[in-house]
């Protein structure tokens, strides 16, 4: 569940159920503005419904995150859909989802983002399991690259998860809907984030406090060992019991990844997995590292060809080689 103690998860309006006051219900050919119409729902959450839908001036399908009908004038809403769309215009990275405009006012304010073909990783991994190395390290270099260019923008995108990641050479990284400043981080006094993927300062930023861009390094590890494993790194917590039952995250620790996974790669995974911030390798660390890996994989045709060249350090406390 994502959850924002403001926003609740996403969800998906029962098939067959009647257009109400809070979904837009468009059918496919339905315009949403002039020049750009539905294809069908993709899905939805507390605030906004997202369409597959077809742009005439790009000549191309899109996906489009509209506000729902019942809050086209609520300032929140309407805020958070402008600064989701001041980050799609400014960032500039392969591996994180592009935007290609927004309409802010009028009968049906929504942003534009580019429509990507493939799966997201958590449907892969229920359909067929855990990933090989093969897929995991080029996999792991791509979101760290991510996260390192966000660090340098000072943004934290505080929910790297299975279902945010579109498979492809390279993968995507999607929904910049909570994504804070390294700013707006300081004030964070509520949880944010989905539960299996929160570091736990964002489980108890009181406590545990503060949120850095170290969260995302968290999450990234999660991610891994869900992808190598086949299953979470902790188990299902209870939602309506002491913090500790909801996040076990926050006083247990994982299980080895050594049966599934080589090594090396599992002494990474682990060390994102550090419940200290500080203690956690930086993105640019794990991208060194990690590309170290991918070059020691065997050469296949399918391996992705996404490389970078960061300077070289030895603070994983790994054999750099």
């Amino acid at each position: 569940m994502n959850l924002d103690e403001r926003s609740s998860g996403r969800g998906r309006r029962p098939e067959g159920a009647a257009p109400g006051d809070d979904v837009w219900g468009l059918e496919e050919g339905d315009e949403i503005v002039p020049g750009r119409s539905a294809v069908r729902l993709l899905g939805g959450g507390e605030r906004y419904e997202t369409y597959l839908a077809w742009d005439d001036r790009l000549l191309s399908l899109v996906v489009v995150k509209l506000v729902r009908p019942n809050l086209v004038d609520d300032e929140h809403s309407l805020r958070g859909l402008a600064a989701e769309a001041e980050l799609l215009h400014r960032l500039a990275h392969p591996v994180i989802v592009r935007g290609f405009g927004a309409v802010l006012d009028g009968p049906r304010p929504h942003v534009v983002l580019e429509h990507l073909e493939g799966s997201r990783l958590s449907t892969l991994i229920r359909k067929q399991g855990r990933l090989e190395p093969e897929q995991l390290l080029p996999l792991g270099l791509q979101l760290a690259s991510a996260l390192h260019y966000l660090a340098g923008e000072r943004l934290a995108h505080l929910d790297v998860k299975p279902s945010n990641i579109i498979m492809g050479a390279p993968a995507r990284l999607i929904d910049l809907s909570i994504v804070r400043t390294v700013e707006q981080l300081r004030g964070v006094d509520h949880r944010i984030g989905t539960d299996a993927y929160m570091a736990p300062e964002q489980c108890d930023p009181v406590g545990r406090g503060p949120v850095t861009t170290a969260a995302d390094v968290w999450g990234m590890g999660a991610t891994l060992y869900h992808a190598a494993a086949g299953r979470r790194p902790f188990p299902e917590g209870r939602r309506d019991e002491s913090l500790t039952e909801r996040f076990p995250q926050l006083g247990q620790e994982p299980d080895r990844l050594d049966d599934f996974v080589p090594f090396e790669f599992s002494e990474l995974v682990h060390a994102c997995l550090q419940s200290d911030p500080e203690a956690r390798p930086v993105p640019a660390d794990l991208a060194a590292e990690l590309e170290r890996q991918v070059d020691a994989l065997p050469r296949r045709p399918v391996l992705s060809r996404f490389r970078i060249r960061p300077r070289r350090r030895d603070s994983l406390g790994l054999d750099a080689g």
